[in-house]
């Protein structure tokens, strides 16, 4: 806490000085999940806050820093024999970006979007000053900064809720032979004896005749004869292609066991499937030899270095939409013949109370629940068709009663952005915590596409990786000298085979 204390002390003071000047700044963290354009120029370096300084295992809450990803807080709560409620599938994910981001996953049914996870939150605000914030302390603060992309204040240590782990997660795949049925029955999982039965549900679209609902129950029990089914490995199977096999001819539901982190961490290898669209880009062979050959490129930590050096991130779709569940169906078939993006990620969330920046139901369709829908794929090559296209997004996903996530690209104008929220409540968070020098939240996931091109057009590096496949080339580049591939090389929540697996769960 000595060095947490001095580290805060040095932001504040910094914060403090810029906020005396009247000078607007950004935070900057070391690390990004986000797919904007990182055009940031007066910064505050926060990558020093990335430890976990303790966990509780009596009050079951660690004390966590903000920049500590998720595979190192599970690394740490799991010798306790505890886990957070909500884990962002991405390892990389912070603790800091999921209170100020939206992160929901597949045990937000249950328990709502990450920050919902939390007990308390220390911040430095726009001024300077360090404060506390939960349900009892500065609760409008508390839960305004939530899913405000950091335009309240800058989170500096997060008092995070804990439950008991289990080794396994029983994992049950159930085929489904069409978008409704995977719709309906997506939802039937949350809910009630079954909803109350399973831990995590989430469900992948591959195409529109062929789905899978995928349920997980944690258990300490693993029948016999029985191997417990793995993801992190270089051998093995993407995730998606593994469920995408298992239920193509089934219509029986699939029983897997699969090891606690494996299941959470499941996504990764291939960052879900966009890691294939670098495949298509290149024009590399598709198979199990290239993907066990190239594994190390292929980690969502890579992934993101590549597409944000690359520039391709600027024509790609990455979008996650919750949507009222009577619309979600017909979302999807506009999304078929609009983008043919397949395949496509259901996960069911459970809605934060409101007022909040979170994505929400109102009116007639308001819920408890919602179906956030993920897109990820391919666009338009052309700006201004690319832009029409997601402009049209937009407004459909807006007719239909459904929100995008803030962590992507909005084109948003500033009124119809701040139409789907209660802006007088923000600002009005903003004037009572001196927040002006912070941008407002339009300001900051806004993508100004006609901006970006003129700066590409000025500067012959950046059109220079627009040049096929010059800037898939420089993406691999960039993301080698990051060394990010040595994170999961040394990565000890992966399963281990063999007999090694014992030494893992002697931490327990």
């Amino acid at each position: 806490m000595d060095r947490h204390q001095r580290i805060v002390a040095q932001v504040a003071s910094k914060v403090k000085d810029y906020f005396t000047r009247k000078e607007p700044f950004r935070i900057s963290h070391g690390s990004t999940n986000s797919t904007r354009p990182n055009l940031k120029k007066r910064v505050v370096d926060i990558s020093g806050l990335r430890n976990v300084i303790e966990v509780d295992k009596k009050t079951r809450t660690a004390l966590v820093e903000p920049n500590v990803p998720m595979d190192r807080l599970v690394e740490a709560t799991l010798p306790h024999g505890l886990v957070p409620p909500v884990v962002m599938e991405f390892p990389g994910i912070t603790v800091g970006g999921g209170y100020a981001g939206t992160a929901g996953e597949s045990s937000s049914f249950k328990f709502g979007f990450f920050d919902r996870t939390i007990n308390e939150v220390e911040m430095v605000m726009a001024d300077g000053a360090v404060v506390k914030a939960s349900e009892k302390e500065n609760a409008d603060l508390f839960r305004g900064a939530a899913g405000a992309v950091g335009t309240l204040g800058v989170t500096t240590l997060v008092n995070l809720r804990l439950i008991e782990a289990k080794k396994y997660v029983k994992t049950t795949y159930y085929p489904t032979r069409s978008i409704a049925q995977a719709v309906k029955e997506v939802r039937e999982y949350t809910e009630g004896a079954k909803g109350e039965k399973n831990d995590y549900v989430d469900g992948i679209l591959f195409s529109k005749d062929h789905g899978a609902i995928v349920t997980g129950e944690m258990t300490d029990h693993l029948p016999p004869n029985i191997k417990p089914q793995t993801f992190s490995h270089a051998l093995d199977p993407w995730f998606y292609l593994h469920v995408e096999e298992a239920t193509r001819t089934s219509n029986e539901p699939i029983v897997e066991y699969i090891p606690l982190a494996e299941y959470m961490f499941r996504y990764d290898r291939g960052g879900f499937w966009v890691g294939r669209s670098a495949f298509s880009y290149m024009g590399f062979p598709f198979n199990k030899f290239t993907r066990w050959f190239l594994d190390d490129f292929l980690h969502t930590r890579m992934l993101y270095r590549a597409l944000h050096a690359s520039g391709i991130a600027t024509r790609y779709i990455v979008q996650d939409m919750a949507l009222p569940y009577p619309n979600a169906e017909k979302f999807i078939g506009y999304t078929d013949k609009e983008f043919n993006i397949w395949p496509i990620w259901l996960c069911p969330l459970k809605q934060s109370e409101q007022p909040t920046m979170h994505p929400h139901t109102k009116g007639e369709l308001k819920d408890t629940q919602m179906l956030n829908i993920g897109l990820w794929g391919f666009g338009p090559q052309e700006p201004q068709e690319y832009l029409s296209k997601n402009r049209a997004l937009e407004k459909t996903l807006g007719e239909m009663g459904g929100m995008k996530w803030l962590y992507a690209h909005t084109y948003y104008s500033k009124d119809e952005f701040w139409s789907q929220f209660d802006r007088q409540w923000h600002e009005g968070l903003r004037t009572k915590y001196n927040a002006g020098g912070l941008p407002d939240v339009h300001d900051k996931v806004h993508v100004d596409i006609q901006k970006y091109t003129d700066m590409v057009q000025k500067d012959w590096s950046m059109r220079l990786k627009n040049v096929w496949p010059l800037g898939g080339f420089w993406g691999i580049y960039k993301s080698i000298q990051s060394k990010d591939y040595m994170i999961h090389r040394n990565s000890i929540w992966k399963w281990k085979r063999l007999g090694a697996s014992r030494r893992w769960w002697m931490w327990w």
